[in-house]
């Protein structure tokens, strides 16, 4: 579990990472340099998912030896499909992280949600729906292990 107090923003006790796969885990299907460690380190401290379309069908060779959660989604209304799981998790304990259109309503609802912009881009409702905003996936998750990171980012 992650616990931080953020001045003037709020209390954050955040259980379960939650994480587009295409454009803010991987590029093309290929999981960025440095990702693995980083998400094998955070799930001594929070539960981690990967929701996905799997576009290029990469993602269990791309998240194996990773300790987490992998949930290929159907086409079709999948930013209902990612609310939906959020929310059976408990929004209040979330982070999430995306970068298309169909993460914005997850990454609205959950405690903390963070958009990163890749090779791929962000969708723009995404941004807005968003924290925080990366241009780096490794830098989100240092950010996620870092709570004074977040208190200088978040407080009011």
């Amino acid at each position: 579990m992650i616990e931080v107090a953020v001045p003037g923003y709020k209390t954050l006790t955040l259980e379960h990472l939650v994480l587009d796969y295409n454009g803010t885990l991987a590029v093309d299907g290929i999981l960025v340099d440095g990702v693995k460690e980083c998400l094998s380190s955070l799930a001594d401290r929070l539960k981690v998912h990967v929701l996905t379309a799997d576009t290029f069908g990469k993602v269990r060779s791309g998240m194996e030896g990773v300790p987490c959660e992998v949930s290929i989604l159907p086409p079709g209304n999948q930013e209902a499909g990612k609310l939906a799981y959020i929310r059976q998790l408990d929004c209040e304990r979330v982070v999430a992280g995306g970068n298309g259109r169909n993460d914005r309503l997850m990454l609205k609802a959950a405690a903390l949600g963070f958009a990163v912009i890749l090779k791929e881009g962000a969708a723009v409702e995404t941004l807005m729906s968003a924290d925080v905003v990366f241009t780096d996936i490794v830098e989100a998750l240092e950010f996620l292990k870092n709570p004074l990171r977040m208190t200088a980012t978040l407080r009011s």
